[in-house]
C-alpha cells in the first residue's frame, strides 16, 4: 500500500536530479535494527546519491551521541521517558519492529527443538539451572537428547536495546528475576560472559558448546543459530517469525502513548512472540543543522513509503500505516530550527 507522505514531491525530484546535499547522514546506536538499516541504506544510496554512516554500537551509546550531538540521529530499542526526552531535549519516533530470540548451540538438537518457559529462561539466566538435561529442562522437551552438559550463558556486555527488552520481559515474568537483577539497558548479570552488541553474542554462541544467548531474530537467522520456541503469555509455544512479531504488535496504541514510549514485551495472544519491540529513532527537538535533520527525515519517510518488503525479508515488522501518519505529525510540529521555523 502506497503511504501517504509530506515530502514524497520533494523526495521524487530528488529521484530525478543529483541531490544538492552531498555529505551522509550520521547515526548511532541500537545493533537490533542493524540489517535493516544496512540494507535500507544500500538501497537508498542508490535511488539518491546520499548514505548512511551507521555505528552499530548498542542503545546506551546511541543515546550517549545524541545526547552530547555527535551524530545526526541516536537510535535505542529502550525507549526513553517521556522525562527523560524533554530534559534532553529530545523526540523519539519508532521506525521498525522486530523480535529478540533466545538461541542455542547443543550438538545434535535442531532448531526449535529446545522449549523454553518464562521461568526456565529466566532460571538458566539466574544461574538455577546448570545443565541442559536437569529436570525442569527435561520434562519441557520430552524426546529430546539432552547432553550432560554445562548451560554456557551468553549476555550482552554494551549497554543495549536488545538487553532492555530481554530483562524488562523476565521482569515481567520472573518475581524472582524483578527482586534481584531487575531491568536497564544494562544489569549485573548473575552468571555468563559477555558479547559486545548482537553480533558479539551471535558469535559466543555458535563457537560455545552448550551456550544458550539471546539476539534479535534477523542475527539468529544470518548467523544460522539455533531458535528457542518460548511459551507465551496464553501458555502457547511459539517459534519466532514475523507473524508471530505481528501478533504482538496488533494491540500497540501509539496514539495514547506519550512521547510515543511503548514496551511490546509479554503481549496477550495465542500467536504473539513474548519479546517484541520497537527500535526507536532519537532527535534534538531543536536543530543547530537543519539541513542535516531534514536528510533524516527524508531518509526514515523513504524507507516507511520503500522498505517493508526489505523490512519483511529480514523478519522485522513494518510500521502500520497510522503509525507513520502519526510519525509524521510529529516531525512537522516538534522538529524545529533555533528560530522556531518548522524543519519540516
Amino acid at each position: 500500500m502506497q503511504r501517504p507522505s509530506f515530502i514524497a514531491a520533494g523526495l521524487a525530484a530528488a529521484l530525478l536530479a543529483a541531490p544538492a546535499f552531498a555529505a551522509d547522514i550520521t547515526g548511532a546506536g541500537a545493533t537490533f535494527p542493524y540489517p535493516i538499516y544496512a540494507k535500507w541504506a544500500d538501497a537508498y544510496r542508490k535511488s539518491t546519491g546520499i548514505g548512511l554512516n551507521y555505528q552499530s554500537i548498542g542503545s546506551g551509546g546511541g543515546i550517549k551521541q545524541i545526547t552530547a550531538r555527535t551524530v545526526d540521529f541516536g537510535a535505542s530499542d529502550a525507549p526513553l521517558k517521556p522525562e527523560d526526552l524533554e530534559k534532553n531535549g529530545l523526540i523519539q519516533f519508532p521506525a521498525i519492529m522486530g523480535g529478540v530470540v533466545p538461541v542455542y548451540n547443543i550438538k545434535g538438537v535442531e532448531a526449535g527443538r529446545i522449549r523454553l518457559s518464562p521461568a526456565l529462561l529466566a532460571d538458566i539466566y539466574l544461574g538455577k539451572i546448570k545443565k541442559w538435561n536437569e529436570a525442569p529442562v527435561a520434562s519441557l522437551n520430552p524426546g529430546v537428547k539432552l547432553p550432560d552438559q554445562a548451560i554456557s550463558v551468553v549476555h550482552r556486555s554494551d549497554g543495549s536495546g536488545t538487553t532492555f527488552l530481554f530483562v524488562n520481559y523476565l521482569s515481567k515474568v520472573s518475581p524472582d528475576w524483578k527482586s534481584k537483577v531487575g531491568e536497564g539497558t544494562a544489569v549485573q548479570w548473575p552468571v555468563g560472559v559477555g558479547g559486545k552488541g548482537n553480533e558479539g553474542v551471535a558469535n559466543y554462541v555458535s563457537r560455545i558448546d552448550g551456550a544458550i544467548g539471546y539476539v534479535e531474530y534477523a542475527y539468529a537467522k544470518q548467523n544460522k543459530l539455533a531458535h528457542a520456541l518460548l511459551s507465551n503469555r496464553d501458555g502457547k509455544f511459539v517459534a519466532p517469525d514475523d507473524e508471530a512479531f505481528k501478533a504482538a504488535a496488533a494491540s500497540a496504541d501509539w496514539a495514547k502513548a506519550p512521547g510515543m514510549y511503548l514496551i511490546l514485551t509479554d503481549q496477550p495472544g495465542a500467536k504473539s512472540w513474548p519479546i517484541t519491540g520497537a527500535s526507536f529513532i532519537l532527535m534534538h527537538k531543536v536543530q543547530q543543522n537543519p539541513a542535516n535533520a531534514k536528510e533524516v527525515l527524508k531518509f526514515f519517510d523513504w524507507a516507511f513509503q520503500n522498505g517493508d518488503q526489505m523490512a519483511s525479508d529480514l523478519d522485522y515488522v513494518p510500521m502500520p500505516d497510522p503509525v507513520v501518519k502519526l510519525i509524521q505529525t510529529q516531525w512537522k510540529s516538534q522538529l524545529k530550527d533555533a528560530s522556531g521555523k518548522p524543519v519540516y
